[in-house]
């Protein structure tokens, strides 16, 4: 299913909106894209270049919170959403709401420092 960019983002908003805000009020210097794929550099980063078997649906990049120094102002960290494979995935607009918001939880718990499996990184990225 393919939309506008533009409802594309809100839908993104919309996820970001839905996120409890138990966890909303702990997100700290978090700032939100959305791509049409990730870049060559960004697969690199997750070790999936040259991979055409995964799609990545969203990448979280940055020091989550465990990691974070108070050490001033620096550039937020980032969560970028990409949105072709996100749509290759589905064929309605409910599952494509579903989809987004659970990319969405999935990015936000590694900026608390979730690993993929679920588990609580100790201090590392």
């Amino acid at each position: 299913m393919q939309i506008p960019k533009q409802q594309f983002e809100k839908l993104v908003a919309q996820a970001i909106d839905g996120v409890p805000e138990k966890f909303r009020e702990w997100i700290n210097n978090l700032a939100f894209f959305v791509e049409d794929y990730p870049t060559e550099e960004q697969l690199k980063k997750v070790h999936l270049s040259g991979r055409s078997d995964v799609m990545l649906l969203g990448l979280y990049e940055g020091y989550h919170q465990a990691k974070r120094l108070n050490v001033g102002p620096v550039f937020p960290d980032r969560i970028t959403l990409f949105q072709k494979p996100i749509e290759q995935m589905c064929r309605t607009e409910n599952e494509l709401k579903k989809q987004i918001a659970s990319t969405v939880r999935h990015e936000i718990a590694h900026h608390f420092g979730s690993d993929e499996t679920g588990a609580q990184k100790a201090g590392r990225r």
